[in-house]
């Protein structure tokens, strides 16, 4: 399902460049890593998740409260992180529950802390 869900956002994220898509490109762990964070590249976003973990629980409906912007714009980024599969929702009720993806955070751990670690200090080239 996360698989699928990274394969949905990064067909939306792809641009034509001479007839060669600009994600062919790259590795498929570029594209992904590239589509995480662009999902989480938004304060509102930052935000969001932020709460999500302080909480160590599902958040149902409290955001428009705490962060004091529009249900509609809260709705807006909770479907961006969802569609990215870096949160989960269920349903309860009336009210959608959200929570981290496990599966899909440990990636972006992985492949952000993979890439952060990839350079060995300083350069003399500059």
């Amino acid at each position: 399902m996360i698989i699928l869900h990274f394969q949905l956002y990064i067909v939306i994220l792809r641009y034509k460049i001479m007839g060669l898509t600009k994600s062919e490109i790259f590795t498929d762990e570029q594209n992904q890593l590239s589509a995480l964070l662009k999902a989480i590249a938004h304060p509102a976003r930052i935000a969001i998740l932020q709460r999500i973990i302080i909480s160590n629980t599902c958040i149902c409906g409290d955001l428009v409260g705490e962060l004091g912007l529009a249900q509609a714009t809260i709705s807006q980024h909770l479907k961006e992180l969802k569609l990215a599969g870096i949160i989960q929702g269920t349903i309860e009720g009336v009210s959608v529950c959200y929570c981290i993806n496990p599966k899909t955070w440990k990636l972006l751990e992985e492949q952000l802390g993979g890439f952060l670690a990839s350079y060995k200090g300083e350069t003399t080239c500059c």
